[in-house]
């Protein structure tokens, strides 16, 4: 797959994303970018503005596995990762998979499950396996966790603690379309679900090759020493409480090199970094009143930005 061809495919996966989310190519191109660099996502927004449908449209524009889990207060770990259940007739015990087993898994409304069903997804969203019983079972690759969550909801949720929160990698709000937009969803609605349209236009294995090829963009010694100075200034404790983890450098160095290779080049530019930047490290912050402030958060990002120099 040469240069054209890839950008050539990436985009046609972002057009078809963009059919169903319309007015958000911004979003659209972020959503793309975290599927290339095997990254996960959190989108955080209020009800009906198409979080469900934007994990429903990237697992059909490919021809990935998903899965859909609704966490409730009342959901187990053993729903998520499965359980080892006793066979009568060889009296072994035999593990039954849990829909974590899939390539896309939606966890939808996750702040709504207790911290100990939130916690059984740490390992899977860090290794790519779980843990059952002794025994370690190996994820289906790719793997990616796209959860939701409302912020304005409270009653009956549970706050994703900073270790859970750290392993997504990119965090997003949709928020409401323009008004032509939302005039072209409701010329468009029907009793049929849109989604259901949605052809795939990236097989399994050009995908898995798209992100191997995201992991060999080239990044330059400047441009890490560019990443670097960023997360040091959020580490700063005039300016927060908990600065950015090594895990959240790693993330947006990752970002930033899909989102070159979504460019269709090979190397990454300090815009690469510039655009990630609030999406990737926002929601790794505590602000200094001690609460997570993602709108404060992601202005005084945004002015760690300005002041830094960036490297030519």
């Amino acid at each position: 797959m040469d240069q054209k061809e890839f950008k050539d495919k990436i985009g046609k996966l972002e057009d078809n994303i963009g059919a169903v989310i319309k007015g958000k190519p911004g979003i659209v191109k972020t959503a793309v970018a975290a599927l290339l660099s095997r990254s996960h996502i959190l989108i955080e927004d209020v009800p009906g503005v198409g979080k469900t449908t934007l994990a429903h449209a990237l697992a059909s524009s490919t021809e990935l596995t998903f899965k859909r889990i609704q966490f409730t207060s009342d959901l187990l770990p053993s729903d998520i990762l499965g359980v080892s259940i006793l066979e009568q007739k060889t009296g072994e015990f035999k593990f039954k998979e849990g829909p974590v087993f899939t390539n896309i898994v939606l966890a939808d409304e996750i702040n709504r499950a207790t911290p100990k069903t939130q916690s059984a997804l740490l390992e899977a969203m860090n290794e790519a396996k779980v843990t059952i019983d002794g025994g370690e079972y190996v994820l289906p690759e790719p793997f990616m966790v796209i959860a939701t969550q409302n912020p304005f909801e409270y009653k009956g949720t549970f706050p994703l603690p900073e270790n859970e929160l750290d392993r997504f990698s990119i965090r997003i709000s949709i928020g409401y379309p323009d008004k032509e937009s939302e005039k072209s969803i409701l010329r468009e609605h029907s009793t049929v679900d849109r989604r259901e349209g949605i052809k795939p236009v990236l097989s399994r294995q050009e995908l898995l090759l798209l992100q191997k090829m995201s992991q060999n963009v080239i990044v330059d010694d400047s441009l890490l020493d560019y990443i670097i100075a960023i997360i040091n200034e959020t580490r700063d404790e005039n300016l927060f409480e908990l600065g950015v983890s090594p895990r959240g450098a790693i993330a947006l160095k990752s970002a930033a090199q899909s989102t070159a290779l979504s460019e269709g080049r090979t190397y990454c530019t300090p815009g690469d970094i510039k655009k990630m930047a609030i999406p990737v490290l926002a929601h790794r912050v505590i602000s200094k009143d001690g609460g997570l402030a993602h709108n404060s958060s992601a202005d005084v990002i945004e002015d760690i930005l300005d002041r830094l120099t960036v490297p030519i």
